[in-house]
């Protein structure tokens, strides 16, 4: 559901249902931008239907990333979906990778009180990806430096 492209919730709802007949996987449905039409981004009506249709994980805009999409409201949404044994994923997919540390941090920790499974940062920063100091300041603002550090150091080989 990118900006301009008129995805609406009702269609990422059949997408999920026409997506559990012949994808046996993980199903992530939602959108974190308005997609150019006249309807929230995301209601508990919307999630409801997701959740029915057959979604694995919520997708959430990130709490302070659009217009009016606060850390509550999220909270709301996160725990309907957890309460049906759906996880929820925060996205920051508003060019806001790019902004500055200090509101990096800001947001991973309303997605932490809100109760995020997963967190995404989108790629919109210079060349086509978050900054790397970003995703190091997100990290550490959910999980610490010894686990950042940790992570950013273990081998994909293992």
């Amino acid at each position: 559901g990118n900006p301009g492209v008129g995805v609406s919730n009702h269609s990422i709802c059949e997408a999920i249902k026409e997506a559990k007949k012949y994808f046996k996987g993980l199903i992530i449905a939602g959108k974190m931008h308005a997609a150019g039409i006249d309807e929230p981004i995301v209601d508990m009506n919307s999630i409801k239907d997701f959740i029915e249709a057959g979604a694995d994980v919520l997708l959430l805009p990130a709490p302070g990333t659009v217009p009016g999409f606060t850390m509550e409201h999220a909270a709301e949404l996160i725990k309907t979906a957890h309460e049906k044994g759906v996880l929820a994923m925060t996205t920051i997919g508003t060019s806001q990778e790019g902004a500055d540390e200090e509101t990096i941090r800001q947001i991973a920790l309303m997605c932490k009180m809100a109760g995020a499974d997963i967190h995404h940062i989108g790629d919109s920063g210079y060349m086509g990806m978050a900054l790397p100091e970003n995703i190091t300041a997100y990290s550490v603002a959910i999980r610490g430096k010894r686990h950042t550090y940790r992570r950013m150091a273990m081998s994909l080989v293992r």
